[in-house]
């Protein structure tokens, strides 16, 4: 048991490393695709080569940012074969239909036009080559698509049907995986949020040049196209973060009640605005908090979009305790009875299995009958105990707040930057602020993070929510081999972003001494 416990950790640990490398490429791509697109067209409807050099000079940073998300993407995929072959199994038909589709279409499409993008300058007309920008960004999106819905359907596992012959999930409606609420919130939501992210890069570097006084013109205009796309995308991810909130009240209620430090819920249930939780063994369900100030009534409104509705905590969770709309407490299945019911969806499996090596058709069929009638609480059987099920509450927790406290700072710094690049261009070059246009790329990378975090930290221990927990979806392998390969790709992959930012600060230097508005031919 503790060597399967390490090679679980250790798994857990080798993907988040590697999914958190590739989260600091893959925002970043996704905002500065667009805005090269958009600097772009206003060189080919102006005419005006200054632009030309602009976009040239950001789209440089742009192919270097994506060679290194390519990199670190491959690598996570093949984990699910190394580290995750259980799972891979388990709902292989499903989870890799969309990584298929992405590999396909999205990737080969941006394959195709970024090479005609970058090499394609004076080979191809004006609108061609346009139009061959507009579909890399649209290829960067649509990669990000398929990916986001084998992410969503990993939280909530629709449109598939458990298929005991087969010992696996089956894919029964693709509609339903790929639009699922969960799906459509979870990719506008990490879309414009890339926008905001490639925003800021291109706000904080202009920044620099303002303060270094190179290009100030051309770090003028590139502001201004910046601050828009960021609050467009910070509005728009403000909104479907909301979205996304109310999915998790549905399907992942113990995520939101992490969030929120919740262990005892209540109708008209206070949202906390700043917080500090006590030490865990100082940490009562009345009172987990060591300090907060609350929005009254702001989580019921959040979750449920009514100021009076009962969120559920951690401990109500466990207990299937809830309260009516008469202030009626009621109790429904508690996370004990789920593990029973879980527990009792294995026994039907064994039953299943030896009925259909006996040749019983007639056992096989009350089988497959009783594993589909509970068969929603089937994680829950490998679970040792219900407290097993809560995630790390203060990393959920504190990442949760960090990212709305980010979000609402970057909302301010669009509002600022806007202001003053419109009305006040001269104090652009202000040395305070163009300190904080800088300042703000570790912001928004840190903000960035703590989402990516709070999805991911916040659902365990599924792998599957309420289906398959780490534990189940683990691969036969050594826990000595997972330490060896982690240390390995932490080495590799901190050597890679090293690398990029080297690169990046090297040619930002070198090429702001020259005149970027002025593109080499």
């Amino acid at each position: 048991m503790n060597e399967l416990i390490g090679v679980v950790d250790w798994s857990r640990a080798q993907f988040a490393l590697t999914a958190m490398y590739h989260w600091l490429f893959v925002p970043l791509t996704i905002g500065l695709s667009l805005i090269v697109a958009i600097m772009e067209s206003i060189y080919v409807r102006t005419g005006d080569t200054r632009w030309k050099g602009i976009t040239k000079f950001w789209m440089t940073l742009f192919g270097i940012n994506f060679a290194c998300g390519v990199a670190t993407g491959i690598i996570l995929e093949f984990e699910f074969g190394t580290n995750w072959s259980n799972y891979s199994w388990f709902v292989g038909d499903i989870f890799g239909a969309p990584l298929a589709i992405e590999g396909l279409l999205a990737f080969f499409m941006e394959a195709t036009f970024v090479a005609v993008m970058f090499f394609g300058w004076n080979k191809v007309s004006k609108k061609f080559h346009l139009a061959s920008t507009w579909l890399t960004a649209l290829g960067v999106s649509l990669s990000a698509l398929w990916i986001l819905v084998a992410n969503a359907w990993m939280q909530y596992p629709a449109g598939c049907e458990f298929d005991p012959a087969q010992m696996r999930n089956v894919m029964t409606d693709f509609a339903a995986v790929a639009l699922s609420p969960v799906a459509v919130n979870k990719f506008f939501h990490t879309v414009f949020s890339g926008w905001v992210l490639g925003a800021v890069f291109v706000v904080g570097v202009s920044s620099w040049l303002l303060l270094k006084k190179r290009n100030a013109e051309a770090a003028r205009k590139s502001v201004v196209v910046a601050s828009w796309v960021g609050l467009v995308g910070i509005l728009a991810t403000l909104y479907t973060g909301h979205g996304s909130a109310v999915e998790v009240s549905r399907h992942q209620p113990m995520k939101l009640a992490a969030m929120e430090g919740l262990y005892r819920g209540s109708c008209g249930q206070d949202l906390v605005a700043v917080g500090i939780l006590k030490p865990e063994d100082k940490r009562t369900a009345e009172d987990p908090m060591l300090f907060s100030i609350d929005i009254p009534r702001g989580l019921s409104f959040l979750a449920n979009s009514d100021f009076d509705s009962f969120v559920p905590g951690i401990d109500d969770l466990i207990e299937g305790r809830t309260i009516t709309e008469q202030n009626d407490t009621v109790y429904g299945l508690s996370y004990a009875h789920k593990m029973a019911l879980g527990a009792s969806v294995r026994a039907a499996l064994a039953d299943y299995d030896a009925a259909r090596l006996s040749g019983n058709t007639a056992a096989m069929n009350a089988a497959a009958d009783s594993i589909q009638k509970n068969f929603r609480y089937f994680g829950y059987g490998y679970l040792s105990s219900p407290k097993a099920a809560v995630p790390n509450v203060d990393l959920t927790f504190y990442t949760f707040h960090i990212m709305v406290a980010a979000g609402g700072y970057l909302l301010l710094l669009f509002v600022v930057m806007l202001f003053v690049s419109l009305r006040r261009s001269d104090l652009l070059s202000n040395k305070w602020l163009c300190i904080l246009g800088i300042i703000s790329i570790a912001i928004v990378w840190i903000c960035s993070q703590s989402g990516w975090i709070v999805a991911e930290v916040g659902r365990q221990p599924w792998v599957i929510q309420d289906l398959m927990p780490t534990t189940s979806a683990i691969s036969g392998i050594r826990e000595g081999s997972v330490q060896t390969t982690f240390w390995i790709f932490a080495i590799l992959f901190t050597g890679l972003l090293i690398a990029e930012i080297s690169i990046m600060i090297r040619y930002i230097s070198a090429t702001s001494k020259t005149d970027i508005q002025q593109p080499k031919k």
